[in-house]
């Protein structure tokens, strides 16, 4: 699951494009498969989404939260795989980016009616 933050005036309008982008990264460096999109965009008003000194306002949250099991060397790789796309597909500085990724225990993701531990069909891997 994927949440994506930003001031509703500049998040709006890129919502699609920013989504087939995450999920183009979420492919190429997690081997993620296409139909594994799950993005939730928050778009805020302005007086609403306070963001550090030095961006403008196309500052953009993105937080990722994931069954652990990536490598550090895999969840870098993301990172700055989202970066660079981000910038050059959508036009949005790495400055005015910033992401988190969040990692959970399989145990603690429950979807299909069971927990992450016991899927024993996911078309995708975990580790890597």
């Amino acid at each position: 699951m994927i949440l994506v933050y930003g001031i509703k005036e500049h998040l709006n309008p890129i919502k699609s494009k920013l989504s087939d982008v995450i999920h183009g990264c979420m492919q190429s460096v997690l081997g993620m498969p296409e139909d594994k999109r799950a993005h939730r965009f928050i778009p805020m008003d302005a007086d609403d989404f306070y963001y550090p000194g030095g961006r403008t306002a196309s500052y953009t949250v993105i937080e990722i939260n994931m069954m652990r099991g990536r490598s550090v060397e895999t969840q870098k790789a993301l990172i700055k795989e989202l970066f660079s796309r981000i910038h050059s597909e959508v036009g949005i500085s790495p400055v005015d980016v910033e992401i988190t990724i969040n990692e959970q225990p399989a145990h603690c993701w429950g979807f299909r009616g069971m927990t992450g531990d016991e899927a024993r069909d996911l078309n995708y891997r975990v580790k890597v």
